[in-house]
């Protein structure tokens, strides 16, 4: 079979305009526990979406730690690719797309970064081969070779043992929405796209996008 007739027709269920709640954020985390009673894979797992001082767009894996009324929380190294792309341009999208539920949300917003007592406590709750990785790793710089890697954690390892601190460039960033789009797949390709956007007075408008 050809890649052009590889397709999935989604008829698992259907999403209205009285379907959805006022709150997109409420109606995110309806829909994200359902994504985790369906036992969806890596249904904390979002595309980050970024981009460069020079215009290009840039997408990656990261996951979820939160989301709240202030916006959507992931955590990451301040000067990966990322993190220097929103230095200088601090907009970004996420997608979430949970196949068991034939559903995605896409979410866009301006950026910010969350302060050093929430990374401090995020940073403190992780694993700590975790911890320990965030120090050796200089993320998304060019290394010769797995075993200088691997070298650079044993240096964190016997530096710092089980205790190893949060470094400065290390912490989280916060999405605060601006577009919400609820989006569920529908037969024949006519999806069912409920969008909610902010207003100037902070308030949400809720409409019906065409598929």
């Amino acid at each position: 079979m050809s890649i052009a007739h590889l397709r999935k027709d989604y008829q698992q269920a259907s999403l209205t305009e009285s379907d959805v709640t006022a709150d997109p954020i409420e109606q995110f985390g309806i829909w994200f526990d359902q994504a985790l009673k369906a036992d969806a894979a890596e249904a904390n797992a979002m595309s980050l979406s970024t981009v460069t001082d020079d215009g290009r767009p840039t997408s990656r894996i990261v996951l979820i730690k939160e989301f709240d009324q202030r916006g959507f929380c992931w955590f990451t190294n301040y000067d990966s690719a990322k993190g220097k792309d929103l230095a200088t341009n601090p907009y970004a999208a996420l997608l979430f797309f949970w196949s068991a539920l034939e559903r995605q949300v896409r979410i866009e917003g301006r950026i910010e970064k969350v302060s050093s007592e929430e990374n401090d406590t995020y940073f403190y709750s992780r694993p700590l081969g975790s911890r320990q990785s965030a120090n050796a790793s200089a993320q998304s710089q060019t290394i010769a070779n797995r075993d200088l890697l691997e070298q650079q954690l044993a240096s964190v390892v016997g530096t710092f043992g089980d205790q190893p601190p949060r470094p400065e460039h290390w912490g989280g960033y916060r999405l605060v929405p601006e577009k919400i789009e609820f989006w569920q797949g529908r037969s024949s390709r006519l999806h069912d796209r409920i969008v909610y956007t902010r207003n100037a007075d902070g308030r949400w408008s809720i409409g019906r996008l065409q598929p």
